[in-house]
């Protein structure tokens, strides 16, 4: 059975056009639209319908046989293969493509890395906690240096997930570095325009690695998420993303102290209220 060729009206006329190409075809057979022995569309067919070249077809082609969504079958052309099992952890490509994309990212690995510095402090050797404070020291040596610092931060970040002595972290860690790369290039620069800024990361920094020195899994989880939560609010601060989607960041971020002062408000509020009432029916 053949899938008819795609008919979409619309042309693919941004970069990174394989990439799109791919994703668009991925997202298809991921609806069903191009189902388990369906063929592709020929190159040509693909190349007229999204106006591009069929070079950028054959490499969103060869994306899609790297993540195992189709086969070529020896003189028959692509089909759309079974689904696999297990599949490839992978983001969209247009995650690259802008700050508030990358923003995105960023918030997964605040959700990532507030539990990991935990269980470093629970988990860390001395080597691992001196391998720290050497990582702070290259951040701090790479920003005098008048470099990013990108490759340094995400070595220090990296060997906080080594510390947890779980490999997956630091597996997981790695993989998202592709696509936490472009987004530590633009906080570090953000960063770097201003000294407050600057000296804020490297109290955030001093307080996750103190905190997981101490073995004190409850303060480097707040520190941890805390510097991400910061460093979003710089880059609104500095003009690089705009805060709408932001305010609800600084709500998740109230301290347990507040949160319960907040209760214990309303609990008292309620007491009295219930009080007045049974002056009035006596």
């Amino acid at each position: 059975m053949q899938a008819p060729a795609l008919s979409e009206s619309f042309l693919l006329v941004t970069d990174r056009l394989s990439d799109r190409l791919a994703s668009r075809l991925a997202a298809q057979i991921a609806s069903g639209a191009l189902r388990p022995g369906d063929r592709l569309p020929t190159e040509q067919q693909l190349a007229a319908s999204h106006g591009v070249s069929r070079t950028v077809v054959r490499e969103a082609v060869h994306q899609l046989k790297s993540q195992a969504l189709v086969s070529s079958r020896q003189g028959l052309g692509c089909f759309v293969a079974q689904a696999p099992l297990n599949r490839p952890l992978a983001f969209d490509p247009a995650v690259l493509e802008s700050v508030q994309s990358v923003v995105h990212v960023v918030e997964v690995r605040r959700v990532l890395e507030g539990e990991i510095a935990a269980l470093a402090a629970q988990r860390a050797s001395r080597s691992q906690i001196a391998a720290l404070r050497r990582a702070l020291k290259a951040i701090d040596a790479a920003a005098a240096a008048g470099q990013d610092g990108v490759a340094e931060d995400l070595a220090f970040h990296r060997v906080i997930g080594e510390a947890t002595g779980n490999p997956q972290f630091r597996l997981l860690l790695g993989f998202l570095e592709q696509y936490l790369r472009e987004g530590m290039r633009i906080t570090r620069g953000n960063e770097a325009r201003r000294l407050d800024f600057m000296e804020a990361v490297q109290s955030e920094h001093r307080a996750i690695v103190e905190a997981i020195a101490a073995r004190d899994p409850v303060a480097a989880r707040r520190h941890a998420t805390q510097h991400l939560i910061r460093g979003e609010q710089r880059l609104i601060e500095g003009g690089v993303i705009t805060g709408q989607r932001r305010r609800a960041a600084p709500r998740a971020a109230m301290p347990a102290t507040a949160t319960r002062a907040k209760r214990t408000t309303e609990a008292t509020v309620t007491t009295v209220t219930t009080q007045r009432t049974k002056r009035k029916k006596s």
